[in-house]
């Protein structure tokens, strides 16, 4: 991500907006923020410091904010919280907290300074996370609700397992929001906007679906390897499995404990010779007999022929295998027409 390079310099402007406080006010604001040391200190670790209670501290703070925000310095800067509106407007009108963040910085400390000036300025908007919606920061009430609203209808709409493709991801946004301002109609500002939301989540194929799903929130080699297949389209080998998964995702894999993930997991179909298919293509679980058994119930009585085709194209196999299979008279017979049946 690209940093946007403010016109200003962050630690200098809360150096002149904090120059009015008193000393003990000056360093809770300076505590809370993380604006020195970089890691915000919470109330109880500044009441102890101060020998004072966790409601004094957050009095003392309200009440410096309170302070700044009437003095000449805040007035005088004035632009500089402008811009950072601008950008907020421009980037969307509501953006993901981490994400503004990173947007304008990649120092932790200068990022802390960002989010002072977020809480101190009246522009802006600070929603809090939720167990739907991340926290972020919002500069357009009627565009805010309107995103909230969209993800809220979109994620209701989309299946437990369903993955979707970026373009139509976008595509099905902007289906919500008809009336939403033509500058906010560009994918960058969408997928901020997707980012805001706990309950949609993007995959590292770049698919979205629900946050909850194994194929988005991957937890590990099965579900790398879940990713891989579908995205190959046909079986693949384990080996290849393994493979593949350090090639897309940049994650070593053992061979055999890819081949022991795959095994476990009932995503995956074993379909021969160390070959695996998904169980959503259509394939089923089972030995050769049993696809033999499955197939023969389905389409009546069979030639051995047609019956070794239509195996084949459901597992790899060499033709014997299946020959073998037909010969055992426990599970199939051979009726009068030369074509096998279930015994």
């Amino acid at each position: 991500m690209t940093v946007i390079k403010l016109s200003f310099k962050p630690k200098q402007l809360t150096k002149k907006l904090l120059s009015g406080l008193k000393d003990r006010s000056y360093d809770v604001v300076v505590g809370r923020f993380g604006l020195v040391e970089g890691e915000p200190m919470t109330l109880e670790a500044i009441g102890q410091q101060y020998g004072i209670t966790r409601e004094r501290v957050r009095q003392i703070e309200a009440a410096a904010l309170a302070s700044i925000r009437k003095s000449d310095s805040y007035q005088e800067e004035m632009t500089a919280f402008e811009e950072l509106k601008e950008i907020i407007k421009s980037s969307g009108g509501v953006v993901n907290e981490d994400e503004i963040l990173e947007m304008l910085s990649k120092d932790p400390v200068t990022k802390n300074h960002i989010y002072f000036f977020l809480v101190l300025g009246d522009q802006f908007e600070k929603h809090k996370e939720d167990e739907n919606f991340a926290p972020r920061w919002s500069v357009d009430k009627e565009t805010s609700d309107t995103v909230h609203n969209a993800l809220d209808e979109i994620y209701k709409k989309i299946g437990d397992n369903e993955l979707i493709p970026e373009s139509e991801m976008i595509s099905r946004f902007l289906s919500y929001v008809k009336d939403i301002n033509e500058e906010y109609r560009d994918q960058e500002v969408i997928k901020r906007w997707l980012n805001v939301s706990k309950n949609i989540g993007k995959n590292p194929l770049g698919e979205y679906g629900k946050s909850e799903s194994p194929a988005v929130n991957c937890r590990g080699v099965k579900d790398y390897a879940y990713l891989v297949m579908r995205k190959h389209g046909s079986p693949l080998h384990f080996k290849e499995v393994a493979k593949a998964i350090n090639e897309h995702f940049g994650k070593k894999t053992h061979v055999a404990t890819c081949h022991n993930e795959l095994i476990k997991d009932n995503r995956f179909v074993l379909v021969g010779r160390g070959m695996y298919a998904l169980k959503e293509w259509g394939y089923e679980t089972g030995v050769v007999r049993d696809v033999i058994s499955r197939i023969i119930k389905k389409e009546g009585a069979l030639s051995k022929d047609d019956i070794i085709d239509r195996v084949l194209k459901e597992r790899y196999l060499k033709k014997n295998t299946i020959v073998v299979n037909l010969q055992n008279n426990k599970y199939f017979k051979k009726n009068k027409q030369g074509l096998y049946t279930v015994a």
